[in-house]
């Protein structure tokens, strides 16, 4: 096995779990399993955007397996995980994330109506 399948494989952060059980467990037809699967991914990265622009950030899904998160200034990191995606923004916008900031608060009820 190459090590880029073996990274696919083996490295299935918990987020990504029922989507995983999906492909690997199910008989069902692929191309349904598959677009559930990019369909929840797709899910996350929307609710993770609603903070994320806040900081001026942006999360995109890549190809299935990774995740892009970049800036107004055009850095960007790659994201194995969403797990990885909170301590990186955080480095990437140079202040610190916090669920929390009332700031933050006000702004995600702000856009949500």
């Amino acid at each position: 096995m190459c090590v880029l399948c073996g990274e696919l494989v083996m490295n299935v952060h918990w987020t990504d779990q029922k989507t995983h059980d999906l492909e690997y467990g199910n008989t069902g037809a692929a191309g349904d399993i598959l677009r559930d699967i990019r369909r929840d991914r797709l899910k996350r990265v929307s609710y993770a955007n609603e903070i994320l622009f806040y900081y001026g950030l942006k999360l995109v899904e890549w190809n299935g397996i990774k995740y892009v998160l970049s800036d107004k200034k055009g850095n960007q990191k790659i994201i194995g995980d969403l797990g990885g995606l909170w301590p990186e923004a955080q480095k990437l916008c140079g202040d610190r994330i916090d669920p929390l900031d009332l700031g933050l608060l006000s702004y995600l009820q702000a856009s949500n109506q």
